[in-house]
C-alpha cells in the first residue's frame, strides 16, 4: 500500500501565499474603485479636461466697471517760519495764512452695473466728496456718472451713468443668505489701477465684522485676493450672480493677506431698493434697544447658550411697540435667521424693505413666541431745524439740530436721548479749538436746559462772565467751563 502524505508547507511558503492572496484582494478592490471613479469623476473628454472659470468671467466681467474720481482740494499755506512749533507756542495757530492753492486729487476704484439703464453700485469711500466721476467699461468706453445715493453707514453708493438709450450689461443679485463657508467665489476689480483683474477663492467665513467705520456690517469674508482698487468690485458665485460688493481688506502693508471682506448682496439690494423708492437711503428701524446676551446673562435667563438680544427699552410708537415687543423679551431670530448680537439684529432689520413686515421670534418668560413687526422708518419728529452758530462765543463754527430718532439713526446715537445734537464742526473754527465734536449732545448751558436748536445761539450770546456747557459724549457726561 502506497504512503499518501500531504505535502508539507514551510512557514516561509505560508507567508508568501498569504501575501499573494492579499495583493490579489487589494488589486480587485482597487480595480473596482478606479472603474467607478473614472465613470463618475475623471474627465472623459477634452472639454472636461479643460475646466476653467473663463466662461463665467467672460459673461460677468463686462458688468464690472472701473471708477475714476476727481476732487479739488483747497490748501492754505503760511510762511514756513510760522509753521515752526517754537513760534506756535507764542503766536498759536491763528495767524493768517498767506497762500492758498488748489490741488486736484485723483482716486480709483471699482463698481458693478446692476441694471441695463446704467445703475452702478460701488463703495461710498470710493466716490465720497468727488467733483467728477467717470465710469470705464472693460471695452474701454467711458461715461460720466452722477452720484444718486450715498450711505456712509454701509459704505455703499449708487451712481447713474449718463448715457441715454444705451443698454448696459449687468449682474443679477444672489441671495447672500444662501452662501455657505467653503463655497467657491470670484472677485473682479481694478487693483492698484493695473486694469480689470480676476481672482478666485472660497467663502472663508460669514457674519464677520471688519472693525472699520461701517455701522451696519455683516461681511462675507473671502480669501480671493482683494487689493486697493478692488473696492466696489464684484464678488461672484459660480452661477455668475452677485454675492457681494468687495469693500475692505485686512492688511498690515496695503496688500492682500488672504482676508478680504464683501458687503452681502441682500444688504446692497435693500439699500438700493429703499434708496431708489424714496430718493435717499431710509432703512427700517426697530425702535428697541437692548444688550447682547453673554454667558452670565444666558445662565441667569435659563438659556442653554449665549445668543440673542435682551430688550431693555422700546420707543413709543416704533415698529417694536406696534408689533407688541416688550421690555425683557429676548429676540432670538428675525425672519428665521438667528440673532447673535446687536449688530446682527441691526443688519437683519436693515435688509428688509420699508412697507413690508418681519417675523420676530422671541422668548418671553421662557415661552417661545413669534411677533409680526412692520418695517417702518424712524420718525423725523421733532424737525431737525439745523442752525449754524456764529459770533464771539465758544461754539462758533458748529451746526446744531434737534435730535429725533431719524437723526439719531443717521449719527449713530441713542434714539432715547433728547436734546440738541452737534451735527458738524467746521475745521479750524473756534468750536473746533475748544474741543467740540460732531455727535456731542447739548444738555444745558449755564444751568438752563437746551431744548431746541433755535435757542442755542441766544443762550450763548446772553451768557455773562463765561460759559458752563454740559454735554453728553459717547454716553458720558462732560462739563466744559470756558471764560470770555
Amino acid at each position: 500500500m502506497s504512503d499518501l502524505r500531504k505535502p508539507s508547507i514551510t512557514p516561509l511558503q505560508k507567508i508568501l501565499l498569504i501575501a499573494i492572496l492579499k495583493i490579489l484582494i487589494l488589486g480587485a478592490v482597487a480595480a473596482f474603485v478606479v472603474t467607478n471613479v473614472m465613470a463618475k469623476e475623471v474627465p472623459q473628454n477634452q472639454m472636461q479636461i479643460q475646466l476653467s472659470f473663463a466662461p463665467l468671467v467672460k459673461k460677468a466681467s463686462p458688468a464690472v466697471v472701473n471708477i475714476f474720481t476727481r476732487k479739488t482740494i483747497v490748501q492754505r499755506e503760511r510762511p514756513n517760519l510760522f509753521n515752526d512749533p517754537f513760534f506756535e507756542q507764542f503766536f498759536g495757530r491763528r495767524l493768517p495764512r498767506s497762500k492758498t492753492r488748489k490741488k486736484t486729487q485723483n482716486s480709483l476704484g471699482s463698481g458693478v452695473l446692476v441694471s441695463a439703464d446704467g445703475v452702478v453700485v460701488t463703495n461710498y469711500h470710493v466716490v465720497a466728496g468727488a467733483d467728477e466721476i467717470t465710469v470705464a467699461l472693460n471695452d474701454r468706453r467711458e461715461f460720466e456718472a452722477d452720484l444718486i445715493l450715498e450711505d456712509e453707514q454701509t459704505d455703499l453708493a449708487v451712481l447713474r451713468v449718463q448715457a441715454e438709450g444705451v443698454k448696459f450689461p449687468f449682474l443679477k443679485f444672489h441671495d447672500s443668505d444662501d452662501l455657505e463657508v467653503g463655497d467657491l467665489v470670484i472677485a473682479i476689480g481694478n487693483p492698484f489701477g493695473v486694469g480689470q483683474t480676476v481672482t478666485s477663492g472660497i467663502v472663508s467665513a460669514l457674519d464677520r465684522s471688519a472693525g472699520g467705520k461701517n455701522v451696519i456690517e455683516n461681511f462675507i469674508q473671502t480669501d480671493a485676493a482683494i487689493n486697493p482698487g478692488n473696492s466696489g468690485g464684484a464678488l461672484l458665485t459660480m452661477d455668475g450672480t452677485l454675492a457681494g460688493i468687495n469693500s475692505a481688506i485686512f492688511s498690515k502693508g496695503g496688500g492682500s493677506l488672504g482676508i478680504g471682506f464683501a458687503i452681502p448682496a441682500n444688504l446692497v439690494q435693500s439699500v438700493l431698493q429703499n434708496g431708489l423708492d424714496y430718493g435717499r437711503v431710509i432703512r427700517p428701524w426697530l425702535g428697541a434697544n437692548g444688550q447682547t446676551i453673554n454667558q452670565d446673562l444666558a445662565a441667569s435667563l435659563g438659556l442653554d447658550r449665549p445668543s440673542g438680544v435682551l430688550v431693555s427699552d422700546i420707543y413709543e410708537g416704533s415698529a417694536a411697540d406696534l408689533g407688541g415687543l416688550q421690555v425683557n423679551d429676548v429676540i432670538v431670530a428675525i425672519n428665521g435667521y438667528e440673532i447673535f448680537d446687536l449688530k446682527n439684529m441691526l443688519f437683519r432689520m436693515s435688509t428688509g424693505r420699508l412697507g413690508e413686515k418681519a417675523e420676530v421670534d422671541i422668548l418671553r418668560g421662557g415661552k417661545e413666541m413669534t411677533l409680526t413687526v412692520p418695517l417702518m422708518a424712524a420718525p423725523e419728529e421733532p424737525k431737525a431745524n439745523p442752525v449754524i452758530l456764529k459770533g464771539a462765543q465758544p461754539m462758533a463754527g458748529t451746526i446744531v439740530a434737534n435730535l429725533s430718532p431719524a437723526l439719531a439713526q443717521k449719527f449713530e446715537v441713542s434714539p432715547f436721548a433728547k436734546g440738541v445734537l452737534v451735527t458738524d464742526v467746521k475745521p479750524g473754527s473756534i468750536a473746533a479749538r475748544q474741543g467740540f465734536r460732531k455727535k456731542d449732545l447739548l444738555i444745558s448751558i449755564n444751568g438752563d436746559p437746551v431744548k431746541s436748536s433755535d435757542q442755542v445761539q441766544k443762550m450763548l450770546e446772553q451768557a455773562k462772565g463765561g460759559w458752563e456747557i454740559i454735554l453728553e459724549r459717547n454716553g458720558r457726561k462732560a462739563v466744559l467751563r470756558l471764560a470770555r
